[in-house]
């Protein structure tokens, strides 16, 4: 069997969600396909100047390929999927194709496996562009139609898969996302943490500004991540419960930083917000292993990757109880309300002054990453691949 995988977003140095999820099952996928079988990783190309001359570049893979696999490279000056894959699937199309990151192309063979990560922009529209939203609307709901199987990473996205785009039950297959360990860094990383980089268990770029204790988010600052009721809620607990924390934000900005910015400038506490910016894998572990608690009450999430990371470490978790996360956290988190500030901040306050509560949270916690891992999320699409 020739088995082709879209690898367009699995190789960026600096990654998030959907980038992480292809990455991961690409990595995992090469010691779960039989040898027997020859697969095709489809790369993006990249036209680049170097000292006034154009060059073709192409992503390093940073871990060992089968040599039954094939990495081809893609170039399109633009709309890769839908131009440079189609072009591609016509010339020379695989028996079956994987898209891990929701795009199919135009051109595509009979088999084709997406995977779905959560429509988000039909539940937050305020959280995107109107041309975002019109776009992952109108190519998301074409790779549910077109694809032979559609993996959801979540019974949540599943429902909602089938209730606003009308895709039939048979046709899904839930599949959960794995979670990275901090024993299983990303060797691409510019530098990683080691123990003469740290002080108080804080990464050298942040020692100079947070001081424990502090609570900690991390994800895309932008609307749909509820950063303006997180900061609200902050102030509250400083002004209520007097907590001597700061709070650390970690994340790129997003759409609707600027609302966030503002927030930031107009509290009475903002010397006790920290922005980080985008840190190293390395960076983000110590943060998360010293945190006293992980904030992440979204208004919306396909999965929620970084709650299991935060429990796999025994930090306390407090997400929203709508959408995913109350599947995904299990029994090891408290519950808010996303759309209540007064919830956010009482939940928060709860973790901080309940021991035998905090206690009970991080042990179920640590038991609840048991279900999840990347190499049993492998181990099920290649079932769907080589069905």
């Amino acid at each position: 069997m020739l088995i082709g995988i879209d690898a367009s977003r699995a190789f960026l140095r600096r990654r998030t969600g959907i980038e992480e999820y292809a990455y991961q099952t690409i990595k995992y996928l090469c010691s779960v396909i039989s040898g027997k079988d020859t697969v095709v990783l489809y790369i993006r190309k990249k036209l680049e100047v170097e000292n006034w001359k154009l060059k073709i570049r192409t992503p390093e893979i940073d871990f060992e390929v089968p040599k039954n696999w094939e990495v081809r490279g893609i170039w399109a000056p633009r709309f890769w999927t839908q131009i440079g894959l189609s072009l591609e699937m016509l010339w020379r199309a695989p028996d079956v194709l994987f898209i891990p990151a929701h795009t199919v192309p135009l051109v595509h063979p009979k088999k084709t496996i997406v995977t779905i990560h959560g429509l988000e922009y039909e539940f937050c529209k305020k959280g995107y562009a109107w041309w975002e939203r019109l776009y992952m609307h109108f190519s998301i709901r074409y790779s549910c139609r077109v694809a032979s199987t559609v993996v959801c990473v979540s019974e949540n996205t599943k429902r909602d898969v089938m209730k606003l785009y009308g895709v039939a039950e048979e046709k899904i297959k839930v599949i959960y996302e794995g979670y990275s360990t901090c024993h299983s860094e990303r060797s691409e990383e510019p530098r990683n943490i080691q123990e003469s980089d740290t002080k108080d268990g804080i990464p050298r770029q942040a020692r100079d500004d947070v001081k424990k204790p502090y609570l900690l988010f991390t994800g895309r600052l932008e609307t749909r991540k509820n950063i303006v009721r997180i900061i609200e809620a902050f102030e509250i607990l400083k002004e209520k419960y007097c907590i001597p924390h700061q709070l650390v934000l970690v994340g790129k900005p997003g759409y609707g930083y600027e609302r966030i910015k503002y927030q930031v400038s107009s509290i009475k506490y903002k010397s006790d917000v920290i922005e980080l910016g985008y840190v190293s894998e390395g960076e983000k572990w110590e943060l998360l292993k010293n945190a006293d608690v992980f904030l992440f009450p979204t208004l919306y999430e396909g999965f929620g990757l970084p709650v299991l990371e935060a429990q796999s470490v025994g930090v306390p978790v407090v997400v929203s109880s709508i959408s995913s996360l109350p599947e995904v956290a299990g029994s090891g988190a408290v519950l808010v309300d996303p759309l209540s500030v007064e919830s956010i901040a009482e939940g928060i306050e709860k973790v901080l002054s309940d021991k035998g509560l905090r206690d009970d949270i991080i042990e179920k916690g640590l038991k609840n990453v048991g279900r999840f891992s990347w190499q049993k999320c492998a181990e099920e699409i290649v079932e769907l691949l080589q069905k």
